[in-house]
């Protein structure tokens, strides 16, 4: 495909998955409240209507057409009212719009992946019809063609004095073959002829209750009349651009020119039809043919974010290294550093905008999740309610996308372990009968915390321990493991608490990969449980991985970055406050507790120009993960925001991520500092002594 299909194709994507998830959203919510309301039956008629023309536009055939059945089954409602279905109706809606997105989704995916579309969907598009004729009585609806009777015809092909009379023009139209219910079509076609401002009549005048007028529309055609010939001409073009229409043509109606007495009185038995002004349109009527509105909000593809982020990442480098370039040192430059101090503001602001275009709010994620609990509650027959907090709290783009699988994880194991299986369980232990998940997000500083808390039955630790012990998980002495530790086990590939496999879990996978994933993004991962009172998991995620606020530290002749983030303090020591472990290795006090100390330059194999003496250096407090301990600097050489530079691919090769370096960034002076991995650092030093 060309540039131009490629940009078309996104842009169809983006649309399509955002009204999907807005479906989901809308679904959920409307089942809590056991109806629909009018706005949102109009949305969903709205959205299958943008679904299937778009679908339509680039031949996605299954797509266009569980759409268009859809927006059928909706046009019947927003027209009828949901009053007119019974409670079980409503329950099998809710589930069969459900199952609906579900299928749309699938054949999203599908041209995500450039797999081929379903070509066999008759059975659910039949599943649609069958409830769209179960709720209209369609079933009940044989009714005599003598109720209606045929449109009488005159020799010349035009209707006679006994099909709108008063109107002189009228517009047949003709639906296609085999589109079914042309009854509710031809009502939707004057629905949109209403919307657009028209004054017209139609006859069959009964289309929207009679659904014997659909073998009369198909033998004789739906006509609709007019006044004046403009009008007729400018309704053409609507009718022409609606969909299902086969043919259709304009004709002047002979008894148009009788007097409007013999027009009263030429067919006294004929039911007078329906007359549609246009100054009474419906209240929630959605206009089809207004002036452009002008648009606030427009889509851009990621990766053109990708190129503004790298492009001014390399400005703010090419910034520092003009008004850090040695020639200027020595010279007194007022105006030079005026200008300087400017461009450092202009640059600071246009990469918070760069930073913010890519920002985007968890709400996304998070009412995905309501879908999750709604689909468990019903397999599990668990009473559950799922509380979000925070929806609002943005992060980088790159990292929402990386944060869904390892939020339905966590989600999924609440449901599945934590909540008690039954009622009784939860009213024994003095609970709510009700189980709630409360899914939360909070801005801390450059990090943003995420937590799952459920109010089940929490973790048996003991039981985790004797399974891990019985799998072979444990690497030291049971009595060694603190509970901190035994939670961690959770955690471990391969690692299962459940006996059997059951749909959502007992494979051993799931926290293992919520923990990969989430390291991956800069994040950490810890659990805490109540034994009967709930558990809690928290991840603590990097706003963006593209900027850091990192503190440069000196080792020798070299210079490292230090993740602010990762950092708790920084002070001065005596030989005296350095104590031994029973292998040699050196440990200091901090807080009441004892961490251990690694030297950067014997890790790194620096030894030039270095502090070896601990009272010449500084300690620095880091922590990651459930990792905390101190590095032996040299120096702090000052806080500075750097851009964060990946590794060359084939520097994987060498392992060199296990050694604790996770990128670099280009300094003012041109030169290149190291950007330190705390929680690698700490495996690499302890796997080296």
């Amino acid at each position: 495909m060309d540039n131009g299909t490629d940009s078309l194709l996104d842009t169809y994507l983006f649309e399509t998955n955002s009204l999907l998830e807005r479906l989901d959203e809308l679904l959920i919510e409307a089942e809590q409240n056991k109806d629909f309301t009018e706005d949102e039956v109009n949305e969903i008629f709205r959205s299958m209507h943008t679904i299937k023309g778009s679908s339509a536009m680039l031949e996605f055939n299954s797509l266009m057409e569980i759409a268009h059945h859809i927006e059928d089954l909706f046009f019947y409602i927003r027209e009828n009212g949901m009053s007119a279905l019974d409670a079980q109706q409503k329950t099998e809606l809710f589930n069969l719009m459900f199952k609906s997105v579900d299928r749309l989704r699938e054949e999203v995916e599908k041209v995500e992946n450039s797999e081929p579309l379903s070509t066999n969907i008759d059975s659910f598009i039949k599943e649609i019809n069958d409830f769209l004729s179960k709720i209209s009585n369609q079933e009940q609806a044989a009714q005599n063609d003598s109720d209606t009777g045929s449109a009488p015809l005159s020799a010349a092909g035009r209707p006679s004095a006994s099909v709108l009379p008063e109107c002189p023009y009228c517009i047949r139209v003709f639906f296609q073959d085999g589109c079914g219910m042309e009854n509710l079509r031809a009502f939707m076609l004057v629905t949109t002829l209403n919307e657009s401002g028209y004054d017209f009549s139609y006859y069959p005048s009964d289309v929207e209750t009679n659904s014997a007028s659909s073998q009369q529309i198909i033998e004789n055609g739906f006509y609709i009349g007019f006044q004046d010939e403009e009008s007729a001409n400018k309704a053409s073009v609507i009718v022409a651009g609606s969909n299902n229409i086969h043919s259709y043509e304009i004709i002047q109606n002979e008894a148009g020119s009788e007097e409007p007495e013999k027009q009263e009185t030429s067919s006294p038995d004929q039911k007078k039809p329906d007359t549609v002004k246009a100054a009474e349109p419906k209240k929630q009527a959605v206009p089809v043919h207004h002036a452009p509105v002008k648009q606030n909000l427009i889509s851009v593809n990621l990766s053109k974010l990708d190129s503004l982020m790298a492009l001014v990442g390399e400005i703010v480098i090419t910034e520092s290294m003009v008004t850090s370039s040695p020639d200027l040192k020595g010279l007194k430059l007022d105006n030079f550093m005026k200008s300087a101090r400017q461009l450092r503001k202009l640059t600071d602001d246009l990469q918070d905008i760069s930073m913010s275009l890519r920002m985007v709010s968890v709400s996304g994620v998070f009412q995905k999740m309501n879908r999750i609990v709604r689909d468990m509650k019903n397999t599990l027959g668990k009473d559950v309610r799922l509380t979000l907090v925070g929806e609002d709290t943005e992060l980088d783009k790159s990292i929402v996308d990386n944060i869904s699988d390892p939020i339905m994880h966590i989600v999924r194991n609440s449901m599945d372990h934590g909540i008690e299986d039954s009622v009784d369980e939860r009213l024994a232990a003095g609970k709510d009968a009700q189980g709630e998940i409360i899914l939360s997000a909070v801005h801390t500083g450059n990090e943003v915390i995420i937590s799952i808390q459920d109010d089940g039955q929490g973790v048996d630790t003991d039981k985790v321990l004797a399974k891990a012990k019985a799998n072979g998980f444990l690497t030291r002495p049971e009595e060694e493991y603190s509970k901190k530790d035994i939670l961690a086990l959770l955690m471990e590939p391969g690692f299962s608490t459940n006996t059997e496999v059951t749909e959502y879990s007992g494979r051993g996978v799931g926290m293992d990969v919520v923990k990969k994933n989430i390291e991956s993004l800069g994040g950490t991962v810890t659990m805490s449980s109540e034994k009967g009172q709930g558990s809690c998991t928290t991840l603590k995620i990097p706003l963006t991985l593209a900027i850091v606020d990192g503190m440069e530290i000196s080792v020798g002749n070299s210079v490292f970055t230090v993740p602010i983030a990762n950092i708790r303090q920084s002070f001065k020591v005596t030989a005296d406050n350095i104590i031994f472990d029973a292998a040699g290795n050196e440990l200091i006090k901090c807080m009441d507790d004892f961490y251990p100390v690694i030297r950067l330059h014997k890790l790194y194999g620096i030894y030039e120009n270095v502090r070896t003496n601990v009272e010449d250096g500084i300690l620095m407090w880091v922590e990651a993960n459930d990792k905390s301990y101190c590095l032996f600097v040299d120096s702090l050489l000052g806080e500075q925001q750097v851009v964060v530079k990946p590794l060359p691919s084939y520097l994987n090769n060498f392992g060199i991520k296990d050694y604790g370096i996770s990128g670099f960034t280009i300094l003012g002076d041109g030169n290149i500092s190291i950007i330190l991995d705390i929680a690698a650092i700490h495996s690499a030093a302890m796997n080296s002594y």
